[in-house]
């Protein structure tokens, strides 16, 4: 449809009286709270009203023109409309596109600022949907605006950019057909202009989106950096805080991105940082703080921060002790014996199961999550320490002597800091206090029976801070006893009375789990009686970290938990809570994890909880998959994380049960349910479920077989993307179950293998641009794997992925996993020795890459190939390959009788 004829449909457009009465009386029920029951209800009316193609006009309308409604029933009808745009705007029609965005505009002027802002979001919402080309009546709408001279149209146009510059920033660093510079060009001399506006509001969002393109760079901001940055200087002692902070946080990215624009002004921005960080508002002071992080990871010399050091450490450590106004002093005083609020209850994130070397890493060290200029100062004491090491020390020290010295109820906090600082500097610093450590171990620990609970907290985290080095000094008496004294100090705290100590001392624990492992083993029973004890007192929001240190204890003494009396203090308890749980209580998430732990301990010992476990998985997955269509009949919400846990959990049942598990996956409907999940559109429920279906084809592959076509082809899809790095986690597990499925059903795998070779190969060949070191080594292994199942299919095509091939193997550590793919390598040159030959030197080395080969079979093979290129390359053809080899490679060689 013409633009012409858009906007004549548009303008025929008029809402009718009823519908306009109905969706303004169901808005008005929305915005008041509800029951689950109300909620669901109104959720089936707003999928029904979705339904009638022009419901969203209706939305526009009441946004734009209901002045007879109130301002919260007009900004919900705006808020349910940007929700809806974001999902169908490419698929209305245009008559419709356009008639909303004609309501939009007049709007952007409007009298009430909420209103104003809702209009802001949803004009952002329509540009990332619809491109700047799509609306060419916007840039003009918005300059019009920024040039009238009318705050609330000036500030209206202001916030749609400002969301814009946030959302989608690159869209106005792009040429508009029609316009003879790119938006960016056009409008920054407007936001500059803004800089020195007498209004905050307009500061405070010109310099907000000018922020925005500091990463991008546009050659617009480059241009006009001078301007930029004179515009900061002026703005940098603004009377408003919030303009101050989005100085300090122009000055942090610019160091990280470009820091050469600030290196002839640097020593005038970190005077005015420290300015900043030292008595400015808390707020402001929390983002100058950030600065000097980023200086370090900036790797800038060092020298240019060096004569601020002594300055900048007396600073980050006064901003160390506690605020009067922290909410944590509060918090502190709360007692065990008061349930949690929902609230307090933050939000869980579980990590989907991965197979491969490298799991991301969870750094759990940050107690609590609220982030904040105490936090902040000592997350900078810990990179800088990390940056200069030990030279920090002779100024810190003093000082924290000083503060650990003072005595008397008044300078808590200051004891308290100091221990923080301890524990902020413990990886950087080691060195340094390595030869005083076990005094200083022998301070804290009276400090873990403090009259103040937030001593004996930050205790407990500093004394974890060292806690590889307490269990490294274990293996000696004195070592010993201090270690044992550290384990009981904190399973006392475990025990504490107050939330916040137990929240401190049940991570701290974990972390010393982790490095303790199996010397855990003799104090098994004490740590489980206090764990237990823990479980059976704590509130909603601890028990998860007691769930975690549960779990940890499992993954760190493994099978030495599978002793009945060991059992018998663990498992009742869990057993109780698993069946107080509806399937619909996300308080069951933690447990979850915390049985796959359990499970992949105790190994066939699980094998007396496994059935009802197993069953409740299966249950649970079920009835998700059901909300997900109808969560009316299912009585609850959709949620993935529901599936992705219980996935995991089934996993750890297999790996602990092995084939044990056979009977109860031959009696249920798994097979059809894990199909179903690995073509999810989530990509975390996809990567759980091909780690359960590569566990599964090790134990019990003969009951994947009636369904084995569609399981390779949905796992062979999962490697032919164009978005490959988007979900490289997900590939890098179906690439995995690949594998493991062809050892297992060997020949049945052939039809797959011509579809997945052509995406396993560029994965070899690109793996340095890919960067992720588990996909290649998966890759190299089930490429292996089908050579070895199917060599006649594979070795035809031997020459095109040698190479990489060899090169991805010589980077793999002797395993299992290895010996089958070069079982595989051996299959292939017994076929086609000449598709290997031009790429031999790098088959030497991969060869040579074992330590050792444990299994006789294959280093006869290994041995017969090598003696298979010694005959037929004569006449001194071979010994020209050999000189090509590394003195130590061709040692290695030495064991296979070449």
């Amino acid at each position: 449809m013409e633009a012409t004829a858009a906007a004549a449909a548009a303008a025929a457009w008029q809402p009718q009286e009823e519908g306009f009465k109905e969706i303004c009386g169901l808005l008005e029920h929305q915005i008041s709270p509800t029951s689950t029951a109300d909620k669901l209800q109104i959720w089936q009316q707003l999928q029904n009203f979705s339904q009638f193609p022009d419901f969203n006009n209706y939305l526009a309308f009441i946004l734009s023109r209901a002045e007879g409604k109130s301002v919260e029933i007009r900004q919900a009808a705006g808020l349910l409309l940007k929700n809806n745009l974001r999902n169908a705007y490419k698929t209305m029609t245009p008559a419709y596109q356009q008639y909303i965005k004609s309501e939009l505009l007049p709007c952007l002027g409007a009298a009430d600022r909420h209103i104003r802002s809702t209009v802001g979001t949803i004009i952002s919402v329509v540009v990332q949907q619809g491109g700047i080309l799509g609306w060419p009546e916007l840039l003009q709408a918005l300059i019009t605006c920024l040039d009238s001279n009318d705050l609330n149209h000036m500030e209206g146009a202001m916030d749609a950019l400002s969301k814009i510059c946030e959302d989608i920033p690159q869209v106005l660093d792009s040429d508009v057909p029609g316009l003879p510079d790119r938006p960016i060009k056009i409008i920054l001399p407007r936001l500059y202009q803004f800089f020195q506006s007498p209004h905050t509001s307009l500061k405070k969002l010109a310099l907000g989106s000018v922020n925005q393109y500091i990463m991008l760079m546009p050659a617009a901001l480059y241009a006009s950096m001078n301007q930029y940055l004179q515009g900061l200087f002026a703005l940098a002692n603004d009377q408003a805080a919030e303009v101050r902070k989005l100085v300090c946080a122009a000055f942090v990215q610019l160091i990280e991105v470009q820091p050469s624009f600030l290196e002839p002004h640097l020593r005038d921005v970190v005077e005015y940082i420290l300015q900043v960080n030292k008595n400015g508002d808390d707020e402001v002071a929390l983002e100058a703080c950030e600065f000097w992080s980023a200086y370090c990871n900036a790797q800038l010399p060092l020298e240019n921060l060096r004569e601020f050091l002594p300055r900048l450490i007396l600073v980050l450590l006064s901003n160390m002790a506690y605020a009067d106004d922290d909410e944590s002093l509060a918090e502190a005083e709360e007692d065990e014996s008061l349930p949690d609020r929902d609230q307090d209850l933050k939000p869980r994130f579980h990590t989907s199961r991965f197979h491969g070397s490298d799991s991301v890493e969870d750094d759990d060290d940050d107690i609590v999550n609220v982030w904040n200029l105490r936090k902040c100062s000592a997350a900078a004491l810990d990179v800088l320490s990390n940056v200069f090491g030990d030279e920090i020390l002779p100024t810190l020290m003093p000082v924290v002597e000083a503060k650990l010295a003072a005595s008397g109820d008044e300078s808590w906090k200051d004891r308290e800091a100091a221990v923080l600082a301890l524990g902020a500097v413990a990886e950087g610093c080691i060195d340094g206090l390595y030869p005083h450590l076990s005094q200083m171990v022998e301070f804290l620990i009276p400090l873990l029976d403090d009259k103040f609970p937030l001593i004996r907290s930050i205790s407990c985290w500093t004394v974890s801070r060292f806690s590889k080095y307490i269990v490294q000094e274990s293996g000696h008496q004195k070592g010993y006893e201090q270690f044992d004294k550290v384990l009981m100090g904190l399973l006392r705290r475990i025990l504490d009375t107050n939330k916040r100590v137990q929240e401190a001392a049940c991570s701290a624990f974990a972390t010393l789990e982790e490095e303790a492992a199996e010397d855990l083993a003799p104090r098994l029973e004490i740590i489980l009686q206090h764990l237990m004890c823990a479980f059976g007192k704590y509130q909603r929001r601890n028990l998860r970290i007691v769930y975690d240190a549960i779990g940890t204890l499992a993954d760190a003494v493994g099978a030495e938990l599978n002793k009945p009396a060991y059992l018998e203090i663990l498992m009742p308890p869990l057993i109780a809570k698993w069946q107080q749980l509806s399937n619909s209580d996300k308080d069951l998430f933690p447990l979850l994890e915390c049985f796959t732990s359990i499970a992949q301990a105790l190994g066939t010992g699980f094998s007396q909880f496994a059935d009802p476990v197993f069953q409740r998985c299966i249950a649970i997955i079920q009835s998700q998959q059901l909300a997900k269509v109808d969560p009316v009949t299912a009585g609850f919400l959709y949620d993935k994380e529901f599936i992705v846990c219980s996935i995991d959990l089934l996993s750890g049942i297999a790996e602990g049960l092995g084939s044990g598990i056979e009977s109860l996956v031959s009696q249920s409907n798994l097979r059809d349910l894990l199909l179903q999940c690995c073509m999810d559109d989530a990509s975390d429920v996809r990567q759980s479920a091909f780690a359960l279906l590569g566990d599964l084809a090790r134990v019990c592959a003969v009951h994947l077989r009636p369904r084995l076509p569609e399981f390779l082809d949905v796992a062979a899809k999962q490697l032919y993307t164009p978005k490959l790095k988007e979900s490289i986690s997900v590939a890098n597990n179906a690439c995995w179950a690949i594998g493991e499925l062809a050892v297992k059903v060997h020949q049945e795998i052939s039809p797959i293998v011509m579809t997945v070779m052509p995406c396993l190969v560029p994965i070899l060949q690109h793996s340095e641009e890919l960067n992720n070191k588990s996909l290649v080594e998966n890759s190299a292994i089930t490429l292996g794997r089908l050579a070895w199942v199917c060599p006649e299919i594979l070795s035809p095509h031997m020459e095109h992925f040698m190479q990489s091939w060899c090169i991805a193997l010589s980077k793999i550590h002797d395993d299992i996993e290895k010996e089958d793919a070069f079982r595989g390598l051996c299959a292939m040159v017994r076929r086609n020795p000449s598709g290997a030959l031009s790429s031999l030197v790098f088959m030497c080395k991969a060869i040579a890459s074992w330590h050792e080969i444990r299994s006789e079979e294959l280093h006869n093979e290994v041995c017969q190939v090598l003696h298979g290129y010694k005959q037929m390359l004569r006449n001194g053809a071979w010994d020209q390959y050999m000189s090509a080899l590394e003195p130590p490679v061709k040692e290695k060689l030495l064991k296979y009788q070449v």
